[in-house]
């Protein structure tokens, strides 16, 4: 569990949808206060600068996509339905638009402007993801349920790249069907 305030979760749980809305310069402290109905001096009480309060946010939701993963690696065997299902989340919440946008892949669009520890901490969000991934390619691969053409690690940049790109298209077109008219042939082409 997290040692931070009831406060600060608040202010963390509220600031997610501003930096889906905008990015990292696409909100300012201002905003916050207006959302969660606290000065702006309470917001900096929490989180004295910007940084540090989007580095915790990236820091908190990694976290939650490892735990995630780890919850979907006990209730399912199968590698490609391990894909499928992976696909599938982002699929519902670009859908009922519960969650657009993956946030790091938002930030990580905006790397050169990010502060160090906001950038470092979106690296370690691609980094576990693609270790994930590659280790279920590889488990696939390893029991003949997969197939591929590169090495699993190499797919997996790829897998990574095409789903957070589908996440683009979907949203440049504002249709969340191309999300899926992308990612199912991903997805596909790793089963014969």
């Amino acid at each position: 569990m997290s040692d931070l305030s009831s406060t600060a979760e608040e202010i963390l749980r509220l600031t997610r949808p501003l930096i889906l809305a905008g990015g990292y310069d696409g909100f300012s402290y201002a905003d916050i206060s207006n959302v969660v109905g606290i000065r702006k001096a309470s917001i900096h009480h929490h989180f004295p600068t910007k940084a540090q309060l989007v580095r915790v946010l990236v820091k908190q939701y990694r976290q939650e996509a490892l735990d995630g993963l780890q919850k979907m690696d006990q209730a399912i065997v199968d590698p490609a339905e391990k894909l499928r299902a992976y696909t599938g989340y982002w699929q519902t919440c670009i859908t009922s638009g519960s969650e657009p946008f993956c946030v790091c892949a938002l930030l990580a669009s905006q790397m050169p402007a990010l502060p160090e520890e906001v950038a470092a901490e979106v690296k370690a969000h691609f980094r576990a993801l693609a270790v994930w991934l590659a280790t279920v390619l590889r488990d696939g691969l390893e029991q003949g349920s997969l197939h591929m053409a590169h090495e699993p690690e190499v797919e997996a940049e790829v897998f990574v790249a095409t789903v957070h790109g589908a996440m683009l298209s979907s949203r440049a077109h504002g249709n969340a069907a191309i999300f899926e008219m992308i990612v199912r042939p991903l997805v596909e082409r790793f089963v014969r």
